[in-house]
């Protein structure tokens, strides 16, 4: 359906020029007008990536009903991203000054350690609480937490950062491991290709999942992923000695999924006792065995459920899970969704 088009054809529009102020709120038949907010040092992909998502989406709905999209800045002057390349605002702060059915700041390396920026996070109060729906990409949770749209609020941010983020806004509920979060009209993503998955599940929620595919499969992602999916894996960890005894463990788990394994015997596999062992996995994985036992296991039915057609019961017993209630239980509280929902999601073909 005009994949092939040329953009003019396909509906992608991006603004420029002088602001359009005092259209009032918005409606469906005149389109959501986006504003993304960038700055020198953002992560190019947290830019290209949702906004080539909502260009995408304007080839699949009705003229009119797509996405305006409109790059906001301090000054309309180049900045470099963060991988050098040259990226222009259409408007300033000053200009954007209307409201926008959406409005999201990107992430970038330094944000993190940055200070706050009084005139960013003026202008972020301001448009957040005009806009049907704000928020951030990756470490762009940062200025919104320093404009304190973040308190009280279920958050995520790229996983490295997100121990720092609930450190620095403790009033924010962070969730280190989920790929997006939806908090009333605040939304938030992890890292880089998860503003690829914020933007899919917004058009979802505004032009149904028909079109989001269309644009997944246009965009050459295999199948795009619902907020609760986690982040990594959790084999996804530092390497540590092959004869060490974190290596022994996850070595056992992974060899052993449908067994049980507490403490006490992951202690006698790591030749530790229960205490020592304990601590030792904990100061160098940053997780409990308990939670890396069961996130081994989550991340094994997984696979099991993408891959196979193999009944959910079985898969749990070979998951070590015990029972198909349980494994609900836990992916319910893991990554938000059933294990049937899971594989009715994202079984490969």
């Amino acid at each position: 359906m005009g994949a092939g088009m040329p953009p003019e054809q396909r509906g992608e529009t991006r603004e420029s020029g002088q602001a359009d102020a005092g259209s009032g709120q918005l409606h469906a038949t005149a389109g959501t007008r986006v504003a993304l907010v960038i700055f020198p040092g953002v992560q190019a992909l947290d830019v290209a990536g949702p906004l080539d998502a909502f260009a995408e989406a304007n080839a699949y709905v009705p003229a009119g009903q797509g996405y305006l999209l409109t790059l906001v800045g301090a000054r309309r002057e180049p900045m470099r991203a963060s991988n050098g390349m040259c990226l222009v605002p259409d408007r300033t702060f000053a200009e954007a000054r209307e409201p926008f059915g959406l409005v999201l700041i990107a992430g970038g390396p330094g944000l993190p350690t940055a200070p706050a920026d009084a005139e960013l996070s003026a202008w972020l109060r301001d448009a957040a609480a005009k806009a049907e729906r704000f928020g951030s990409i990756c470490t762009g949770a940062f200025a919104l937490g320093h404009a304190g749209l973040l308190d009280e609020r279920t958050v995520t941010t790229h996983w490295q950062n997100a121990a720092r983020l609930a450190e620095q806004f403790p009033r924010a509920h962070v969730e280190q491991d989920r790929l997006y979060i939806q908090d009333g009209a605040l939304v938030t993503s992890a890292g880089v290709t998860a503003g690829i998955d914020l933007a899919l599940a917004l058009i979802q929620a505004d032009h149904g999942a028909e079109v989001a595919l269309a644009v997944a499969k246009r965009l050459v992602v295999v199948a795009y992923r619902q907020g609760g999916q986690s982040q990594f894996s959790p084999q996804l960890v530092a390497p540590s000695p092959p004869a060490s005894p974190i290596t022994l463990v996850r070595e056992h788990v992974l060899a052993n999924l449908a067994e049980q394994s507490g403490v006490e015997t992951l202690a006698h596999v790591a030749r530790m006792s229960a205490r020592s062992f304990s601590r030792a996995f904990k100061q160098q994985t940053g997780v409990t065995p308990a939670d890396f036992v069961e996130s081994v296991r989550v991340d094994a039915a997984r696979g099991r459920l993408e891959a196979s057609d193999e009944p959910v019961k079985a898969v749990a017993i070979e998951c070590g899970f015990g029972g198909a209630d349980r494994m609900r239980l836990v992916f319910l509280k893991r990554i938000g969704v059933t294990p049937t929902h899971y594989r009715a999601s994202f079984r490969r073909a």
